[in-house]
């Protein structure tokens, strides 16, 4: 398992969700007068609204990815400080220089 890679992955969903807390879909809606027709900004408004929506959904779907992610490194991590401990202690109370042998 390549453990710099999950560790990348988790750190570009959340990099991700950090540069949406930043910029929102509602900030796309201007003023009315900015946008030069009430009914073509009504829409504009609404369609970002729910869009927006649709972001926050996602966004929580991600986190949870993140944060899985992030638990498999640890997983991961774990297992293989179990696996080295154990084989450095078949090395050191071994007699032959052979770790196979046991």
């Amino acid at each position: 398992m390549d453990l710099t890679a999950l560790t990348q992955a988790a750190e570009g969903v959340t990099g991700t969700l950090d540069a949406l807390d930043v910029r929102q879909v509602s900030d796309i809606d201007g003023d009315k007068g900015a946008i030069g027709h009430d009914h073509l900004a009504d829409t504009l408004s609404d369609f970002c609204d729910r869009w927006q929506l649709g972001v926050q959904n996602l966004a929580k779907d991600a986190q949870a990815i993140a944060g899985q992610l992030t638990e498999s490194v640890v997983a991961y991590q774990k297992v293989e400080q179990a696996n080295h401990r154990q084989f450095t202690g078949i090395l050191e109370n071994s007699t032959s220089p052979d770790p196979a042998a046991h």
